[in-house]
């Protein structure tokens, strides 16, 4: 057998070795016993062609080179596990309940800049107080949700 997985290691991937090498005994355990075989060896290395031939058919058809592997690189594993789920969904819980107890000048200012995603001098026009205002409560805002150990 080393001979025979030589022969297709240098014809094909190295992956795709050993499942070559069981098509070529399988072919040979289905031709069964019907008549002798003179050269088992050379008949054996034709079996090997012959299925060597035939996976090569069988990739052009289904373009088995367009294919990419299933990997991390390309498929990356999404990690919603349960567990995360539910941490995620109470940790949502928490900030709501935190901006509610949040000063409801600084709540509006951290709502229009972190989600609405307005600048500062938009934020300040849209509450009618200064830019360096909207700043501080911002800062505020930080702080108290730091405090509640929240984002």
């Amino acid at each position: 057998m080393p001979a025979l997985r030589r022969y297709i290691a240098k014809r094909t991937d190295a992956v795709d070795v050993d499942d070559l090498v069981q098509d070529v005994l399988l072919r040979m355990h289905v031709r069964g016993q019907a008549e002798a075989i003179d050269n088992i060896e050379g008949y054996l290395f034709q079996v090997a062609a012959s299925v060597l031939t035939d996976r090569a058919r069988r990739d052009r058809t289904r373009e088995r080179s367009a294919h990419c592997e299933l990997t991390e690189s390309f498929h990356p594993v999404e990690d919603r596990t349960p567990e995360r789920v539910l941490r995620g969904r109470e940790d949502v819980d928490r900030l709501v309940e935190a901006l509610e107890a949040m000063p409801e000048l600084t709540r509006d200012a951290f709502v229009l800049h972190r989600f609405e995603e307005m600048s500062y001098d938009a934020v300040g026009e849209h509450l009618g107080i200064s830019t360096s205002a909207v700043g501080r409560h911002l800062m505020k805002a930080v702080r108290f949700l730091a405090a509640r150990d929240l984002p």
